[in-house]
């Protein structure tokens, strides 16, 4: 048995730390805007290598308060991925504004950089790549798009915590980076939180002025903002966590490079042309939030059994108790709630395949080299037995 994801595994080896660190919160007593959040939002943005950080609920409201503070609102429009999490262009939506979907690199499954000025319009308002999977977007031509409109960028950094881009951190690069502290996430909480960067003072004032219902002073509102705080059990948690978490992409990274070896030197070796590995992007230090494989055909497991290799290949592995996951099975643009975007099947292909074709196998930190050959075993086991075309 190969679990997807086992927290469980990481939690008992810092179950004391954790526990101190949650005891102090509860003996403190002070649950909002505490040395907790102060002292992560000290150290998160020196990890990102940025002089502001504030501390948010969720990855979530990240993105929204990042857009609410450059000003974006009805009838504007931002330059998006159209393969990534609703969160993305579900911020943008929130706030009356349209997101304008890019379709993707099939490689990095990021952006693709090259289509971004066919996309502005003089209603564009800002640009917001997505670090997809752990690995970020080709940022240089993003930003010199960005630079001759004079458009603000946002980094969805959401799954790309210590990823590096030309040597540059994530969430350090563009104008704001959105973090998301998810449990499921390379650094994650006991529960929802989030975090903005910015090297901009400007804007990390009217971050913080907008993630606490644009107070200033208590009770005298000189903004509309929300409730967007961090609050402090999840900041002591995520402290305690930070200080493990070089270790732990280390160790994704490794798992990430056997995986390599040994599908390389395995069945499946003879079937890269269908299948087909993550790869990093030249200058990119890849984090491994996923490791992402493409099964592209179709196959048949059974007599009048025939779809998408993808999706049988993850029915297999489940039925062999090998945990895998489906993200994201229906790209932005095709999702009902966009409907009125006007947006159809085959506008941004590259998003459309990967959507139909990807599937992420385990690379948590803890899983052991013997459970990586069971998954890479299981899949060529798939391969054996299928009936497979093109």
């Amino acid at each position: 048995m190969v679990p997807f994801l086992d927290l469980k595994t990481q939690y008992a080896a810092i179950r004391e730390e954790v526990e101190a660190a949650v005891s102090r919160v509860l003996e403190s007593q002070q649950f909002i805007l505490g040395p907790e959040v102060e002292g992560l939002e000290k150290e998160l943005g020196a990890y990102c290598g940025c002089e502001h950080a504030i501390g948010v609920a969720s990855g979530t409201d990240a993105l929204l308060v990042a857009l609410m503070a450059i000003g974006i609102g009805p009838g504007d429009e931002v330059i998006t991925s159209a393969y990534s999490f609703f969160a993305s262009a579900g911020s943008i939506w929130r706030l009356g504004a349209r997101p304008v979907f890019v379709d993707i690199d099939p490689v990095t499954y990021n952006l693709n950089a090259d289509l971004i000025e066919g996309a502005i319009t003089e209603r564009t308002k800002a640009i917001m790549p997505v670090h997809l999977y752990g690995q970020t977007a080709a940022m240089d031509p993003i930003l010199a798009a960005a630079a001759k409109r004079n458009l603000p960028v946002i980094e969805d950094a959401a799954q790309a915590i210590g990823a590096r881009y030309q040597g540059r951190p994530a969430g350090s690069i563009g104008d704001l980076g959105c973090f998301s502290f998810f449990p499921s996430k390379n650094l994650g909480a006991a529960g929802d939180g989030g975090m903005v960067t910015t090297g901009d003072p400007e804007l990390a004032d009217r971050v913080r002025l907008l993630h606490n219902h644009g107070f200033r002073p208590k009770y005298y509102n000189k903004v509309v903002g929300g409730n967007f705080r961090l609050d402090e059990l999840q900041a002591a948690v995520l402290r305690v966590k930070l200080r493990y978490l070089p270790g732990w992409t280390e160790k994704r990274r490794a798992n990430a490079a056997t995986y390599r070896d040994l599908f390389r030197s395995s069945t499946v070796g003879n079937r890269l042309s269908t299948v087909s590995l993550p790869a990093e992007a030249e200058g990119c230090y890849h984090v491994y939030h996923q490791f992402v494989i493409r099964a592209r055909g179709h196959s048949a497991t059974g007599p009048g059994h025939r779809s998408g290799a993808r999706d049988n290949l993850a029915g297999y592995l489940r039925e062999n108790d090998i945990g895998c996951e489906v993200y994201y099975p229906v790209p932005l643009h095709l999702q009902e709630c966009f409907a009125s975007l006007g947006y159809r099947e085959g506008d941004f292909p590259e998003a459309e395949r990967a959507a139909n074709e990807t599937l992420a196998l385990p690379v948590y930190p803890e899983l052991r080299r013997s459970q990586i050959a069971e998954v890479v075993e299981t899949t060529g086991q798939f391969w054996a037995l299928a009936d497979f075309s093109s």
